[in-house]
């Protein structure tokens, strides 16, 4: 049973310069496919524990009634401009446990960047649930091109 995607693309800006829009609030609302995430509230991570608030939207993906609420975003990884990760923390008791995150890879012309989602260790509750994964591999892809476009607007792709 898959508990895990991965996706990659290399990205022709420096791993420096990615890391910085995924390490800030706003940056993850800006490269977002999901459609989910309205705005964000805090300072950029600087640590693993470090937390920001992002305040969402479910009806972009329709699948349950939730509206408009807040998540709290915590810090599992962080390893200035090579890896950064993290899980959520909301209005559901027991937190879900899933995890987002993204490795940087310097290579010539760019960075190559792994973006992954993991619920290989939720809560049984949400397991049992069959709701995994929320979002899929597209949204993971996609998400990368937003990034692209964000960071290296009218760039092509390293290796191209």
């Amino acid at each position: 049973m898959t508990t895990r995607f991965e996706v990659q693309r290399a990205i022709a800006a420096d791993p420096a310069t990615i890391f910085e829009v995924l390490s800030s609030p706003e940056g993850h609302v800006r490269i977002d496919a999901s459609g989910m995430l309205m705005s964000a509230d805090g300072a950029p991570a600087a640590a693993v524990g470090d937390t920001f608030v992002v305040h969402m939207d479910r009806e972009a993906l329709n699948d349950y009634p939730l509206g408009l609420y807040d998540v709290t975003i915590v810090i599992t990884a962080f390893e200035q401009d090579r890896e950064i990760a993290w899980t959520i923390e909301g209005q559901l008791d027991p937190p879900i446990g899933h995890i987002y995150g993204y490795r940087l890879e310097p290579i010539d012309g760019g960075t190559m960047v792994t973006s992954y989602y993991d619920w290989t260790d939720i809560h049984p509750q949400w397991r049992e649930a069959d709701i995994f994964p929320i979002l899929h591999e597209g949204a993971l892809r996609a998400t990368l091109g937003i990034l692209a476009r964000t960071v290296a607007p009218g760039e092509p792709r390293p290796g191209a």
